[in-house]
């Protein structure tokens, strides 16, 4: 696997919303809050603990999470 060349900047909190609602959207999270304080609240499920991002950089960072994860469960379709 090749790795992504290092990033130039640091995420912008349009990028962050972007990818929040995206996750929200495909329901890979519950929900994804941008706070006033520039903090990020995201639960994964309903009933699930709220847990709180310190900004931008931890909510694309919890992406590739969730991103790697899936494609890493399903089965390789060839």
């Amino acid at each position: 696997m090749i790795s992504p060349p290092p990033r130039s900047s640091e995420p912008t909190a349009a990028e962050a919303s972007a990818w929040a609602d995206v996750l929200v959207r495909r329901q890979l999270l519950h929900a994804a809050v941008l706070a006033p304080t520039g903090q990020w609240l995201v639960q994964n499920r309903p009933d699930g603990p709220v847990r709180v991002l310190l900004g931008p950089a931890d909510v694309l960072a919890l992406s590739a999470t969730i991103q790697h994860r899936t494609r890493t469960m399903r089965p390789e379709v060839r």
